[in-house]
């Protein structure tokens, strides 16, 4: 893993409050060695496909890659890279690192070939514990693509039960039928009779010797 020491600054900073000269000052203060600033939409826009084209960048160098979705302080940025690079020596596995840098919303794009057997299961592991990193350093698991299947059973890192049975309690107000994304965003279960549902069939309690809480 490399920290690119380049900073393209499109117009769109300027709706900030910041000038794009402001930024470039603070970017060569912090020992940036390049900064191009566009004059023009079309520069703007090729600063953009950069961006995007990242990922079908790493497309080109990795068989599979798993994209990470999480946010930290801005403030500790330095110090999740420099730590994000230890996990990866752990587990053996390259990490290339896209993300907003303004918002603090990190994209780790851990690369491993499903073909290996071990490195699917290793990159998941190494992926939770980007998000765990995330949360110890005052973030949160996710920026802006949500919590589904992936990062529900990491939502005790970021919430306490009370926090999570008041979350249920909500969901439940507005979708008492559990028809949308069930089995998403919450741990899976840790009781027998999660939120008071129990299915009985043939008007007969199913394993009625065990205790109920």
């Amino acid at each position: 893993m490399q920290l690119v020491d380049r900073l393209s600054v499109p117009l769109d900073l300027e709706f900030s409050g910041r000038s794009p000269h402001h930024v470039e000052a603070i970017a060569q203060g912090c020992g940036s060695t390049t900064c191009q600033i566009s004059n023009s939409e079309v520069e703007r826009n090729l600063f953009w496909a950069g961006r995007k084209a990242a990922f079908p960048a790493v497309g080109r160098i990795s068989p599979d890659y798993y994209c990470m979705d999480g946010t930290i302080p801005r403030g500790r940025l330095p110090e999740v890279l420099a730590r994000m690079r230890v996990l990866s020596e752990r587990y053996g596995l390259r990490v290339a690192n896209v993300f907003h840098a303004g918002d603090g919303n990190l994209h780790p794009l851990i690369l491993y070939d499903a073909n290996r057997p071990g490195e699917l299961e290793r990159a998941e592991e190494f992926g939770a514990d980007i998000l765990r990193l995330c949360v110890e350093v005052g973030g949160v698991l996710t920026g802006e693509h949500g919590v589904g299947v992936e990062k529900r059973d990491l939502m005790p890192v970021m919430f306490d039960e009370h926090d999570l049975m008041q979350q249920e309690r909500v969901k439940c107000a507005f979708d008492d039928q559990s028809l949308l994304n069930p089995g998403k965003v919450f741990p899976t279960l840790h009781r027998c009779a999660e939120m008071g549902q129990m299915l009985v069939t043939g008007g007969k309690l199913p394993f009625p010797d065990l205790p109920r809480f």
